[in-house]
């Protein structure tokens, strides 16, 4: 059987729009830094240069523009398509995100995050797939099939402070809060050529899991703080049950 690094292909793809994604970045980030008191830890882990996965837990609804805002490189994020309506969905599509359809396979968002990649830019995305406790109990095997297909280091990023302790999924936190993202180190994958058997994605998965979890920890030790817990009886996000490291779906 003939093996091609390059499957799937991503030729025709066109790369997400960047009309907003690097001028907005400046301003955005002095009018998050006039609510809260924003610390980044080890941006130097993020590579200057060439593609790279930012893989980050996901506690609060201000986690995606953050990442986007502070991530010392522009970032094309995996975010779910319910975002992606009205003007908030225009604003989404021009500064460069991904809209993603997280029931079902979504070949256009593989092959849009693929593209970024291979031509050397960066992904972000959230593994657990929801907003919740941030704690990476599940774990979606996306960024591990990505990194096995380009190649591009996994950046842990771990997020801190964007919800309160028994904050709801849209709440903010407060005025004046420390919010923590800290970047772990580089974490690769050996690039691995089509076929790509769901055994050996489990199995890269579940050693990224283990790596970000060795983050989560230093992360929580460096900075002194801790995560908010669960969110609140009944608000619970519906779980995108396929694809998940260490089940069989």
């Amino acid at each position: 059987m003939r093996v091609d690094i390059e499957l799937p292909r991503t030729d025709a793809t066109p790369h997400p729009p960047r009309f907003m994604l690097e001028k907005l970045r400046p301003f955005a980030r002095w009018l998050f830094r006039r609510r809260y008191d924003v610390r980044v830890h080890g941006a130097e882990q993020v590579p200057a240069t060439g593609p790279v996965i930012l893989a980050a837990n996901h506690i609060g609804v201000i986690d995606g523009p953050l990442l986007a805002i502070f991530a010392p490189r522009p970032v094309h994020a995996l975010t779910k398509i319910e975002m992606f309506r009205g003007r908030l969905g225009r604003f989404l599509h021009y500064s460069g995100q991904i809209p993603l359809d997280r029931y079902v396979a979504d070949p256009q968002a593989v092959k849009q995050g693929l593209r970024v990649l291979r031509d050397g830019g960066v992904v972000g995305i959230f593994p657990e797939g929801h907003r919740g406790a941030g704690e990476l109990e599940r774990f979606h095997r996306g960024a591990a099939y990505f990194a096995l297909v380009t190649g591009a280091p996994v950046v842990p990023v771990i997020m801190i402070g964007t919800r309160e302790p028994g904050g709801h999924t849209g709440s903010l936190p407060n005025r004046g809060a420390r919010i923590e993202l800290v970047f772990g180190r580089p974490f690769t994958l050996e690039q691995q050529p089509w076929p790509r058997r769901r055994g050996d994605v489990e199995s890269a998965s579940l050693r990224l899991r283990d790596r970000m979890l060795d983050d989560l920890r230093e992360a929580l030790v460096t900075t002194g703080r801790s995560l908010p817990g669960p969110l609140p009886s009944g608000e619970q996000e519906p779980d995108p049950s396929g694809g998940v490291t260490g089940t069989t779906t």
